[in-house]
């Protein structure tokens, strides 16, 4: 049973709302032609779409099987669509590519009835429309009054209990609506019929009840229904029994079929969307590439130029020079009065007030829990270096031999040690320097002596963070293993070359490959040469030095600490060295 209870439908059109039905009530019968008559825009589409579930009212009810729909759901809806209501429309809704055969079994795809009962079922809808003989051909093929009737075939293909026709025969001709007009009829004997109309003529012709129409509201019935007649849509009930499940090979050969038949469009859109999915590839692959790169440089320069916290605070020269007597004064004065800028005085003051880290405390923060879980990602390595000075000996020479006297290799160490001895210059004839002017070059060149660095440099502390730092990674990505292997113990050493498999001549001499003394000769002479005092030999030349990775490989070195080495004999201060400890 269907009936409409006082109907209402609003439209919102932006800062105005159109009535489009002011309240429309209707029993409908379950076997009758209604025509619905009136002037554009009185409403007559909206009304057969709210009974066609194809739109919602604003107010009042639409009682299906004597239940109000009020609170249906989507999926009522749909089942009530989809098994109850059969929809003929004006401009036919024809699938162009498929045959008129697939077009009316669509509703049955879509149900997932197998494909021998949907072709059955749609040949006898077309023999029902006297089109059978048309089922192969594409709907371009045919003429308007033919194609609504395939509209019409496929609207009963699922044998609904209410065909909607909205104007059926608005875009034929007379000869051809009086065709479809005969179909309606016949369909109308054992089904409800409703068709929206703006020709009198054939409803009166043909239609067996007329319902007329004006601004929204219902204006005559020729055939009122008082809604005794008690019948209830089967197809509900059924409908609520199985729910509509497409196969996925049906979809996928209707998909198929779609994009082989439109070669051109599918052509076009692939040949767009590779377009699209390749300029999305290279934007990511070039931001990807780039911030590597990025990543790769800073890593490159951080590993060259590392962020270094000293012990010792450097004083801020910039700041120092732009402080002292001129801060806080007012600017281009006219008192005519010449004041003083104590800066030298600041900078000393400043010079004797440089501060000292504590990178005891520093180390212990960056290893605590708070930085390893905040920061750690940050962070490529760490690695600590320490002011003790490195006690290390010769210990065996490029023979891979143990020496038979152990060499201190410390630059600092062995230059204190060479001034130590008296009239260490001479003149080119042998005679000893001045005393003066001896002490005056042992001082400098000492002096030179202790800016060389020790040239033993700890590699980055891999236990520093446990397992948040993979330096490992960050070595393999700087360096390349020539020969041999990196440490991998506390007591092995690793030697660093550059592009050119060269190293300096420093390194050559805190291993004991180059005898110290040559250098500090050599020193010894520049200062000479800078002073205008030609008066020491010219050192011979000992440039050009080198070495096979066999005859450094496996050269073994003394650590010795203090308490190693140094001993108290009788009561004396003299100091005796400990060979017996060097292993």
């Amino acid at each position: 049973m269907l009936k409409l209870r006082n109907i209402k439908k609003d439209y919102v059109m932006s800062d105005q709302i159109v009535h489009a039905l002011k309240g429309v009530s209707l029993n409908l019968r379950k076997s009758e032609f209604v025509a619905i008559l009136g002037p554009s825009g009185c409403g007559k589409t909206t009304l057969l779409n709210i009974i066609g579930g194809l739109d919602r009212y604003s107010d009042g009810d639409l009682i299906i099987n004597g239940k109000s729909t009020k609170k249906f759901t989507d999926r009522d809806w749909d089942t009530y669509r989809n098994h109850s209501i059969g929809f003929v429309f004006q401009s036919y809704n024809l699938i162009s590519h498929i045959s008129v055969l697939a077009n009316v079994e669509l509703a049955l795809t879509i149900a997932g009835v197998s494909k021998a009962e949907r072709r059955k079922r749609a040949l006898d809808a077309l023999k029902m429309v006297g089109l059978e003989d048309k089922c192969k051909q594409k709907p371009n093929q045919l003429s308007g009054g033919q194609m609504q009737r395939v509209a019409i075939a496929r609207a009963l293909i699922n044998n609904p209990e209410i065909l909607l026709a909205d104007e059926p025969t608005g875009a034929l001709d007379s000869e051809t609506s009086v065709q479809i007009m005969e179909i309606l009829k016949e369909i109308s004997k054992d089904r409800l019929v409703i068709m929206v109309t703006h020709n009198p003529d054939l409803a009166n012709d043909y239609a067996t009840r007329i319902v007329k129409m004006k601004d929204g509201l219902l204006e005559d019935d020729s055939n009122a229904f008082d809604g005794n007649e008690n019948y209830v849509l089967e197809s509900m009930d059924k409908g609520k029994k199985k729910q509509s499940s497409m196969s996925f090979k049906t979809a996928l050969g209707l998909s198929l079929n779609n994009l082989i038949s439109k070669k051109g469009r599918t052509f076009l859109v692939s040949f767009a969307g590779s377009i699209g999915i390749i300029g999305i590839a290279l934007i990511l692959s070039l931001s990807s590439g780039f911030n590597a790169y990025i990543n790769q440089v800073q890593a490159n320069a951080m590993s060259t130029y590392p962020i270094t916290i000293k012990q010792k605070a450097t004083p801020d020269l910039t700041s120092m020079l732009g402080k002292g007597g001129s801060s806080n004064k007012e600017e281009y004065p006219n008192d005519g009065i010449i004041k003083e800028n104590s800066m030298f005085s600041y900078l000393l003051t400043t010079f004797s007030k440089t501060t000292t880290n504590n990178t005891r405390a520093f180390k212990s923060y960056l290893e605590s829990e708070e930085i390893q879980n905040t920061y750690s990602k940050y962070i490529n390595g760490i690695q600590y270096d320490y002011s003790q000075p490195l006690n290390i000996y010769s210990y065996t020479d490029l023979n891979h031999q143990i020496r038979d006297e152990f060499t201190l290799l410390s630059p600092v160490s062995s230059t204190k040690s060479f001034l130590s001895t008296s009239n260490t210059y001479r003149t080119k004839d042998g005679s000893p320097l001045p005393t003066q002017l001896d002490a005056l070059y042992k001082n400098q060149i000492y002096t030179s002596a202790s800016s060389i660095l020790t040239s033993y440099y700890s590699m980055m502390d891999i236990e520093a963070f446990g397992e948040l730092l993979d330096n490992d990674a960050l070595i393999d990505a700087q360096f390349d293993v020539l020969k041999g292997h990196l440490p991998t113990n506390y007591n092995e050493i690793v030697l660093k070359v550059d592009k050119y498999n060269q190293i300096s001549d420093v390194y050559l001499y805190a291993l004991g490959l180059k005898d110290i003394s040559y250098l500090i000769s050599k020193m010894a002479y520049e200062q000479t040469i800078q002073a205008g005092v030609k008066i020491l030999p010219e050192p011979a030349d000992d440039d050009g030095v080198s070495f096979t990775f066999d005859d450094v490989l496996g050269l073994e070195f003394a650590l010795l600490t203090k308490n190693q080495y140094y001993q108290k004999q009788n009561d004396t201060s003299s100091l005796t060295y400990h060979y017996n400890d060097m292993s």
